[in-house]
């Protein structure tokens, strides 16, 4: 018998190891392992095979040979061939384990309030923001990663704050695009750790997203967003596992992901995404150039220390390899090859030079643009063109007649004197009612995608916030009206804001707070008619609305009040309050807590902050759909009515 079989068979003994349907438990036994459990050790050591192969004897006594165990039960799980092995080994692995292995959750708090205070200038870039940086282990996870309940419910439109009624479910719209006749059709601003948002939101939206794009915190200590986290690489990858392990089942079939990214960690978080997405359905790495050459940082390049940043990177994901995204135009400069105008007139066609007729190239490229539906370049190189043409284009040489030809996709092709006519009509890209000459889209968006106003939207983020033309390229090339899009690192809004300015449904998600730059200050004067941004090029002219909410809060109120706490005696108050009313670590003794109040005053004030952050019970940070009517939480009538109506649940 294998011995894989043996270890199997001997922990089915245990009914602790065996699933419902009496599968076993890998993971379990793992912990187990980790934590040197009496149950699993005892077990092991009543078959002979499992005692020889993993315990050996010092000094007459049994030592239980842990990492032999865990591996042998990890590569039964992952490393299923010799090929799967390898890939594992060359792959990423976060504190000794491959990626696959981690089954921890990364959760993070900023320590103080994290308004943001405009750009990323030289005094901001030195600023540390401290996070709550906190991994919680397997077997510390009970109620985390449940459902929420929800409060704080308003409905935004054109007249303001409105009170909430009920959530729009319209048969119609779901329809068109395929989607069960009860899905929600409103737009969403949800204010929460977005870990936890995202699993509350599963249920009612999973398989449903259409486009999920995010531009999380970059991890380089900088950010202007108040992200500047400093994460450790391992930290940041499991803060960012733990979210994209739940935004894949939000996609749907035919959905997609960009995550937007620089140097910092772009080749670990691509392994990342090719363990969670499959490297089959990455379907592209693109460079977005994002800045100049020029400015402050010349003197770094002159000598020799580093070269100008310009880029940044998109991540781009389909949920299945069969995903085709829809072909673009965007802007380019003008081929001069398209000089000839070709008007039929009376059943024949008159093929005019337009090189001949104008005097300069610039007036060949305006008047092209202007007419594009009679404009056309003659392409002569035709190799990989069928027989059947190619005897029809030998033919037409030196005729200076135009041909009519039918392909075999029934569509009407113009042969011209041993060349084909191309035409210009959908190759011109319009901006803002100004045409420009387009070719289609590549992996290099090195065109003025990038330039923004400093106050787009009506917010002042020049140092962090994407401009709204990138996020309508991506949802141009992704996603048609009506479509849901998602992005739970919502920051200023941006998504939010291009997405309603083009007819998407969006659900947004942030947890800082933004003050005047918050997306919901942004969305209003969306709603309004603000005219910055991509207003124009979709001729916006204000309306529509939205919901916003919020997770019901618990312990995270607690932890609110220690962020907001100026000295040691405020938090002392705090760690009052939490006593009574708080949910703690079950490890937590309180009387030895307050046996040790003078060595907590003694602490520095950070780290009286992070000690009280770190004996709450992170399982508890909001109030869970399961206590919905325990009198403890003391759940209003609003709160339980907007709940159950959001998950389809009984009055």
């Amino acid at each position: 018998m294998k011995l894989y079989d043996t270890i199997e068979n001997q922990l089915k003994k245990e009914k602790n190891f065996v699933t419902d349907k009496g599968e076993l438990k890998k993971w379990v036994a793992i912990n187990r392992a980790r934590n040197y459990d009496p149950v699993l050790i005892n077990l092991l050591l009543e078959n002979d095979l499992l005692k020889q192969r993993f315990f050996v004897e010092v000094a007459g006594t049994l030592i239980f040979k842990q990492e032999d165990f865990i591996t042998l039960m990890e590569m039964k799980n992952y490393l299923n061939d010799s090929y799967t092995q390898y890939k594992n080994k060359v792959g990423l692995r976060l504190n000794g384990q491959y990626l696959k292995q981690l089954n921890e959750v990364s959760l993070v708090w900023p320590f103080k309030d994290c308004v943001l205070e405009g750009g990323q200038n030289k005094a901001e870039q030195k600023r540390q923001e401290i996070f709550f940086n906190e991994i919680l282990a397997q077997d510390e996870i009970t109620q985390l990663l449940e459902p929420k309940v929800f409060t704080n419910v308003k409905v935004y439109n054109k007249d303001g704050a409105q009170a909430f009624k009920i959530f729009t479910r319209d048969a119609e719209i779901n329809r068109k695009r395929e989607l069960p006749d009860e899905t929600i059709t409103d737009n969403l601003i949800i204010k929460g750790n977005n870990l936890l948002v995202l699993h509350s939101i599963k249920k009612e939206f999973a398989g449903k997203i259409k486009l999920i794009y995010i531009d999380p915190p970059y991890n380089t200590g900088s950010d202007s967003f108040g992200y500047n986290d400093s994460f450790k690489h391992a930290t940041w990858l499991t803060f960012m596992k733990n979210r994209l392990e739940i935004a894949k089942t939000l996609l749907h079939k035919d959905g997609t992901i960009f995550v937007q990214c620089d140097d910092k960690e772009q080749a670990k978080l691509k392994i990342l995404m090719d363990e969670i997405f499959g490297e089959e359905n990455h379907k592209e790495t693109i460079v977005v150039k994002t800045s100049t050459p020029s400015g402050v940082n010349a003197i770094n390049v002159k000598r020799g220390e580093r070269l100008f940043k310009v880029k940044e990177y998109l991540l781009f994901y389909s949920k299945t390899p069969a995903y085709r995204f829809k072909p673009i135009y965007v802007k380019s400069k003008f081929n001069k090859n398209y000089r000839y105008q070709v008007i039929k007139t009376r059943g024949t066609y008159e093929v005019t030079d337009l090189k001949k007729q104008f005097k300069t190239a610039l007036e060949l490229e305006q008047y092209a643009l202007q007419h594009p539906e009679n404009i056309y370049s003659l392409e002569k190189n035709n190799k990989k063109a069928g027989e059947k043409i190619k005897k029809v284009i030998q033919a037409s040489k030196n005729k200076n007649e135009v041909i009519e030809y039918i392909n075999s996709n029934n569509q009407k092709v113009l042969i011209y004197n041993g060349g084909v006519f191309i035409p210009l009509k959908g190759r011109v890209v319009e901006d803002n009612g100004t045409y420009f000459f387009g070719t289609l889209i590549s992996d290099l968006w090195d065109d003025e995608i990038f330039q923004t106003n400093k106050t787009e939207g009506g917010v002042n983020l020049p140092g962090g916030k994407k401009p709204e033309k990138l996020i309508k390229r991506i949802l141009q090339l992704t996603t048609n009206e009506n479509d849901i899009v998602l992005d739970y690192h919502l920051g200023s809004g941006t998504t939010a804001a291009v997405s309603h300015k083009m007819n998407r449904q969006y659900i947004g998600i942030e947890q800082l707070d933004y003050g005047k730059n918050d997306s919901v200050v942004r969305l209003k004067k969306v709603i309004n008619g603000e005219q910055t941004g991509i207003s124009k090029s979709v001729n916006w002219q204000g309306g529509g609305a939205f919901i916003y909410m919020e997770l019901k809060k618990y312990n995270e109120i607690f932890i609110d009040k220690i962020q907001k706490a100026k000295n040691t005696n405020e938090l002392l108050n705090v760690w009052e309050q939490m006593k009574s009313h708080s949910f703690l670590n079950y490890n937590v003794d309180i009387k030895k807590q307050e046996a040790h109040t003078q060595e907590f005053k003694q602490l520095d004030f950070e780290k009286q902050k992070q000690y009280l952050v770190a004996i709450l019970d992170k399982n508890q940070l909001y109030v869970n759909l399961s206590s919905l009517n325990d009198q403890d939480f003391k759940c209003s009538n609003e709160e339980k009515s907007v709940t159950k109506l959001f998950y389809h649940l009984k009055a």
